[in-house]
């Protein structure tokens, strides 16, 4: 947009608050007519989170699941590990308790020279 003067700022804000409903120029009188700034610069997007690897969590769960057999990954399989994947990305503590079993029950099963994956598949 073009650069205005301090006037044309003032004669297009005044045109604009006339023409809208009631009920928002409620609200723009609640804040105050002089706070109103109806030519503010949009927000920016939410960051979009990125894990160490600079994965979001849509390539994470899309890389995951592309190393599982065809045969391995069921819709449930697949919510699982999507549920995991954003319960990590955003620090939960419920899901950083899941992650770090699995891992430690991993661990427990390499020491002990068990095979084998979480339980019997159904």
């Amino acid at each position: 947009m073009e650069q205005m003067t301090d006037a044309e700022r003032d004669v297009l804000k005044k045109a604009i608050y006339d023409k809208i409903s009631p009920r928002r120029k409620k609200f723009i009188d609640k804040i105050g007519y002089a706070a109103w700034d109806p030519f503010s610069e949009p927000h920016d997007p939410l960051d979009i989170r990125k894990d160490p690897t600079r994965r979001t969590s849509q390539q994470l769960i899309r890389e995951f699941l592309q190393t599982r057999g065809q045969g391995e990954v069921s819709t449930e399989y697949s919510r699982g590990a999507w549920e995991l994947c954003m319960g990590v990305m955003n620090g939960s503590e419920r899901h950083r308790g899941m992650y770090e079993f699995c891992r430690w029950h991993q661990e427990l099963m390499d020491r002990e020279g068990v095979e084998g994956k979480l339980g019997p598949k159904p």
